[in-house]
């Protein structure tokens, strides 16, 4: 889809080229279109050895276990959105450890997903049942009988076997960022 108007003072746009790439770009202010982007959160709540998952109520992936999450609101700090998602989907809270994971699939709206390793902190799995059916904590074994979305597979590999801690939260940064999301070796 091409961007006909400016999202920012609505005059029209043109093709222009920025920094060697064709883009669209508003011909009244500085505003660049420089893509459609997504970026989706993803939760790796352990308890008792067992992964968090939910069992996806509607599409895409209606029918398939998955960890839960979602994507970020635009305004959102992504570390309140992935216990957002987690709360609203199954009712569990569960505090940010570190990031463990990162899926980078360009397409046509470029998607980005960081999977989050979190804390069990209280809440038995509910289902929300608008867009999942079904939560708990499961064993590997038990997941072996269940119809585990790929991509979830993967994460819950690096769940129980990853061999490093990932990118903890730095929540004192040795200079104050106020507003910045900030994760670190």
């Amino acid at each position: 889809m091409e961007i006909n108007f400016c999202s920012s003072c609505g005059a029209g746009m043109e093709n222009r080229d920025v920094d060697g790439t064709i883009r669209r770009a508003c011909t009244k202010c500085t505003f660049v279109h420089w893509g459609n982007y997504s970026i989706g959160v993803g939760a790796l709540v352990m308890k008792d050895e067992r992964v968090l998952l939910v069992r996806r109520a509607q599409e895409p992936g209606k029918g398939y276990w998955t960890n839960p999450g979602g994507y970020i609101e635009q305004l959102e700090p992504i570390e309140e959105t992935v216990r957002r998602e987690v709360l609203e989907e199954c009712g569990v809270e569960a505090r940010v450890r570190s990031v463990v994971a990162l899926r980078d699939q360009p397409r046509g709206v470029h998607n980005v997903y960081v999977a989050f390793s979190m804390d069990y902190m209280s809440g038995e799995p509910t289902p929300d049942n608008v867009e999942v059916d079904a939560a708990g904590f499961y064993r590997l074994e038990e997941m072996r009988e269940m119809n585990v979305a790929p991509f979830t597979k993967w994460l819950v590999d690096v769940a129980l076997n990853g061999v490093a801690e990932g990118l903890a939260v730095d929540r004192e940064p040795i200079v104050p960022l106020h507003g910045y999301g900030l994760f670190r070796v």
